[in-house]
């Protein structure tokens, strides 16, 4: 039976958390899917996957809400399940800046469609004759196993790094189109109202983000895989999972090695429990680089042997919590918080 995985997010104005998160859970647990759905205030982000039967259940299920109202998930398929349990968590941010003054349910960046994008790639400019960048929002180890060409990667250690990266960085984009671009599209919305938020006007995100460019074009001016945040670890431009190697680091064919998740990331989770170790700074040096780094980002361990030690998102290290896993479930621990900080 082949497994449906869908990723959709939304930003939207949340504020029945606590009882959405229990009927978030309630449901999913009745059609037996797996995966992390995020809440927060600022909206929806999800990744799940069953049977095709099961997921188009819950997606007919979450547009009975009207917040939920047309939200198109982006879909692949795999022949395993990638998830291991289901996760509802509360969050502060769907995807973390920490720029609370950016709200992208107030209105979005202009965005260009896969089709268009493609186009836009074979000129080398847009449709008015600006010349085209493409700017990589993602973090470093994504980008190592893939990109678009020339694109600027600036080798993030967490997406809270990337408005001071940008700021060092703003020659560079003058009186240029700008396309931002991220696995899914949450996290370059965010970025491209950052960008207009500087004063950059040609700026727009990836419709879609790099699965939908894949799903709808041939996937040409892309070189390289997708990381994803499950047990798959990464797709190839056809959309399909990397084979495993029966002997990691298999001199053949390196790329196909899987690659555990860094500190702080969890399978279906993007940039919440690893972002405060680098607060409001980029990894990388300046000026970017505009192809991907043949350097892998240090990698450790929770992609490799699913731990499930908390990661405290309020502390500055990057490194798993001593503490034990709350026991009991949601309202077991002292906590006193809404929001879960832990990770997913």
């Amino acid at each position: 039976m082949s497994i449906v995985n869908i990723s959709a997010y939304r930003f939207v104005s949340l504020d029945d958390l606590p009882m959405l998160r229990e009927r978030f859970r309630g449901r999913c647990m009745a059609l037996d899917l797996k995966g992390t759905i995020l809440l927060a205030p600022e909206g929806i982000n999800l990744f799940l996957a069953s049977s095709r039967e099961r997921i188009d259940a819950f997606v007919g299920w979450l547009h009975e809400d009207p917040r939920f109202v047309g939200i198109v998930p982006k879909e692949s398929l795999s022949g395993t399940m990638p998830f291991r349990r289901l996760r509802v968590r509360l969050k502060q941010e769907i995807i973390t800046m920490r720029q609370p003054a950016i709200r992208p349910e107030g209105g979005r960046a202009p965005a260009v469609d896969a089709v268009t994008l493609q186009r836009w790639l074979a000129r080398g400019h847009d449709d008015s004759g600006r010349e085209l960048v493409m700017l990589d929002t993602r973090n470093g180890y994504e980008t190592t196993l893939g990109a678009f060409i020339d694109a600027v990667d600036y080798r993030l250690a967490s997406f809270t790094g990337f408005p001071a990266a940008v700021a060092a960085d703003r020659d560079r984009y003058d009186g240029k189109t700008v396309v931002s671009y991220c696995t899914g599209g949450i996290r370059c919305e965010k970025a491209a109202l950052h960008m207009r938020d500087l004063g950059m006007s040609h700026v727009y995100q990836l419709e879609g983000g790099i699965l939908k460019y894949l799903e709808l074009t041939d996937g040409s001016y892309w070189r390289g895989d997708c990381f994803v945040f499950d047990e798959r670890v990464a797709l190839d431009s056809k959309l399909q999972p990397l084979p495993p190697l029966s002997r990691v680091g298999d001199a053949a064919d390196p790329k196909h090695t899987p690659l555990p998740l860094p500190v702080g990331e969890r399978a279906g989770v993007r940039g919440h429990a690893g972002d405060a170790a680098d607060p409001g700074r980029a990894s990388g040096n300046f000026p970017a680089s505009t192809r991907p780094s043949s350097q892998p980002s240090p990698q450790r361990g929770e992609g490799a042997n699913a731990r499930s030690a908390l990661f405290d998102e309020s502390a500055a290290s990057t490194r798993p919590s001593s503490r034990p896993s709350p026991q009991g479930g949601e309202g077991a621990n002292a906590r006193s918080t809404l929001f879960d900080e832990s990770g997913a």
